[in-house]
């Protein structure tokens, strides 16, 4: 029998993952009283002051016995009596309070080691045990009130602690709305004050942080007739001197990348007579932000069976770098092997194809290939079975190309990399890459052409980034446009778009080309739908790139019904963003890319309006 008890938000009880509803409010005080002193006799007295607020009845010990008795009608046995009392008895992860200390435990020892996505992780995971107020639905101002309130206090600390590793990564954008919230209903916490006047300070908004300081200072006088601690005044005073110590100076290398040293299974001996495959790609020095997303992406492929991540996003919002930053993180985790494989957003990929590819990167001889393709993938799992290899297919562009590659026990893992979410995958986590803002959008251009040229101009830095409308791709071609002209001032920079270019000619550096990987995005709807591939043209030739589906419909000489599944389609790639219902949306950089597309003639390969060709033909 599994139990599952909940005290972190409303008194839940489950067992098997049925939900018990225990009614009577006194009971769930007597389930929680038990379950807090979990594998201990609590005696008829103490359950009693747990129950009752005023003076205990003298019914109590009969009403004890029968509250005792629907609870066993539960959870059987788990519920033994002693003399005078009654034990329940748990074992580990069957009570979210012990969790939750264990995880918040681990994090803390965890920090001198400097291991801060492993922290975050586990300070994550804690927080996410808490469903609201510790002990909801049970009676107050009993001999509990004073471990409600505990426990309270220490989902306000875990809360404060993880806001304080994610500044000293470079969360500090991200933590704004999360640290508002928290103050404004806890508006005497002086710690998180601090920690949101840093982060709006870091972000470039000092006098947002000024402020912040200014409401922290009243909150504390009107409400308890003090002023802020010496901590939160010194802070304040720095940021007035514009002291050079309160930036955030992001790594130059790889270096700072913190190894998973908790991998959530066990690890065993290398096979010493099977390949070990190291195929991952070399990890991007310049790597900023997304801290989260990373933190996420390694819980996954740490975590229970099935151990997969889907990392999605718009095309060149860094999905690639993300998943290769978090393979080289866990790779210790993984020491039979590391496959990687880049899909190339080709549709035309088949998972027998896939699994043809894994299976040569783990040195399986072709004469050992099962000669029919659909033995293949019982041999693939034969061959990951207990091992611990990770699987990174990048380029992914539907779940069939993955779903061989899904763990079906223990030991590997599986990061798949595409512009869909892939829902039909079960079971996975899925990681969305969103834009970068622009607070991390500048520490980027930052790490690539030096802070010191965009401190000289930052009217020119704020429009360069408007320019790159937080795409990672952008940001890394305007970076590296700039880190191959070292004389050239930001603001030059900017006019050569107003040159005659177009935004996306100029967003190409090299073989990084934001063109080309929108083309390559597009082209994989494009074969599979091709009612989305027409919409999304028409899109580039709207107003703002903004369409009704009704609009739509008629114009694709199709039902509304089928240009909604057009749309849907279009969302589901990150092509188009639902601003509001039934109204929808390009982002910046592809509605220029569909515009071009719009402005094309229906001739396959013809170059227009001195653009290069699309690699297939475009409908209008």
């Amino acid at each position: 029998m599994k139990i599952d008890i909940r005290l972190l938000g409303n008194v839940e009880l489950r067992v098997d993952g049925r939900l018990v509803t225990v009614s009577a409010a006194k009971r769930r005080a007597v389930l929680a009283g038990l379950a807090l002193e979990a594998n201990r006799p609590v005696s008829l007295d103490r359950l009693s002051n747990m129950v009752w607020a005023d003076a205990t009845p003298a019914s109590a010990v009969a009403n004890l016995r029968s509250h005792v008795a629907g609870l066993r009608r539960a959870v059987g046995d788990r519920i033994v009596a002693h003399p005078g009392g009654y034990e329940l008895r748990l074992a580990a992860g069957e009570l979210d309070v012990v969790e939750f200390l264990r995880l918040a435990g681990d994090a803390r020892a965890g920090r001198d080691s400097g291991n801060a996505v492993a922290v975050i992780v586990q300070l994550t995971d804690a927080l996410a045990q808490w469903r609201g107020p510790a002990g909801g639905g049970v009676p107050r101002s009993t001999s509990l009130d004073n471990r409600w309130a505990t426990l309270d206090e220490q989902r306000l600390q875990i809360f404060e602690e993880l806001a304080e590793v994610r500044l000293t990564v470079g969360e500090h954008a991200d933590l704004l709305a999360g640290l508002r919230e928290h103050l404004a209903a806890h508006p005497l916490r002086e710690r998180a004050w601090g920690q949101l006047m840093l982060a709006l300070y870091r972000c470039g908004d000092t006098p947002a942080a000024l402020s912040a300081y200014r409401a922290a200072r009243d909150s504390l006088y009107h409400q308890l007739g003090i002023e802020p601690g010496s901590e939160l005044a010194t802070l304040h005073r720095s940021m007035l001197d514009r002291s050079p110590e309160l930036s955030w100076v992001p790594p130059v290398s790889a270096a700072w990348v913190e190894r998973v040293v908790v991998a959530r299974t066990p690890e065993p001996a290398v096979d010493e007579g099977r390949v070990a495959p190291r195929e991952l790609p070399a990890d991007l020095v310049a790597f900023v932000g997304r801290t989260r997303e990373l933190a996420d992406v390694v819980a996954a492929v740490t975590g229970p069976t099935p151990a997969v991540a889907v990392v999605c996003g718009t095309a060149g919002g860094g999905k690639s770098a993300l998943a290769v930053r978090a393979a080289h993180t866990v790779a210790d985790a993984f020491p039979d092997g590391q496959v990687y494989i880049d899909l190339g957003y080709r549709t035309d990929v088949a998972a027998e194809e896939v699994v043809a590819r894994v299976l040569r990167s783990l040195g399986v001889a072709a004469v050992d290939v099962p000669k029919r393709p659909e033995e293949w993938v019982g041999r693939l799992r034969s061959q990951l079975s207990g091992r611990r290899i990770l699987v990174v297919l990048d380029g992914v562009t539907h779940a069939a190309q993955a779903r061989p590659l899904i763990p079906a026990g223990p030991g590997p893992a599986l990061v798949v990399v595409g512009q869909r979410q892939l829902q039909s995958l079960d079971g996975v986590r899925r990681i969305t890459v969103g834009a970068f803002g622009d607070a991390e959008g500048r520490v980027l251009l930052g790490v690539l052409a030096g802070p010191e040229r965009l401190d000289a101009d930052p009217a020119a830095t704020r429009e360069l980034l408007r320019l790159c409308s937080g795409s990672a791709l952008a940001l890394r071609v305007a970076g590296a446009r700039l880190a191959g002209r070292p004389a050239l001032p930001v603001g030059r920079l900017v006019e050569q778009v107003g040159d005659g270019r177009g935004r996306l000619d100029w967003l190409a550096h090299g073989d990084l080309s934001m063109r080309d990987r929108l083309a390559t995005g597009y082209a994989a709807v494009r074969s599979e739908d091709e009612v989305a591939g027409r919409l999304f043209e028409l899109l580039g030739g709207a107003p703002d790139g903004q369409l009704l589906p009704d609009g739509a419909a008629a114009r694709l000489g199709v039902n509304t019904e089928r240009a909604w599944r057009a749309l849907e389609e279009l969302i589901d790639t990150h092509l188009v963003y639902l601003d509001e219902p039934g109204r929808y949306r390009l982002p910046a950089l592809v509605r220029e890319y569909a515009a071009e597309l719009a402005a094309l003639p229906s001739v396959q390969g013809q170059p227009s309006n001195g653009r290069r060709p699309l690699p297939m033909t475009v409908r209008r």
